[in-house]
């Protein structure tokens, strides 16, 4: 899923503001510095999710069936596939 640069700069204001409204939750570092981290880890994610839709999509057109997406068919293939790469990478 793409997400716009705006959208991903507001997700990752939030998760420090609300992390900094943690009375439990002490900061090292700035507060510029944990948006920007948390932006990383957030585009990062994104990466892999790619990457896991990707193989699965390309598991499904593998097959010598033609399968439809949107298909029940297909959406079982692509949560099983989808599923089995997820294991794969430990998440």
């Amino acid at each position: 899923m793409r997400i716009s640069r705006d959208k991903l700069n507001k997700l990752a204001h939030t998760t420090a503001d609300t992390l900094a409204d943690i009375d439990a939750v002490g900061f090292m570092e700035d507060r510029n510095t944990i948006r920007q981290e948390a932006r990383k880890a957030l585009e990062d994610l994104l990466t892999q999710e790619a990457g896991i839709d990707a193989a699965a999509r390309a598991k499904i057109a593998s097959q010598r069936k033609i399968i439809l997406e949107g298909s029940q068919e297909w959406e079982i293939l692509y949560r099983k596939y989808y599923n089995d790469e997820v294991r794969k990478l430990g998440i």
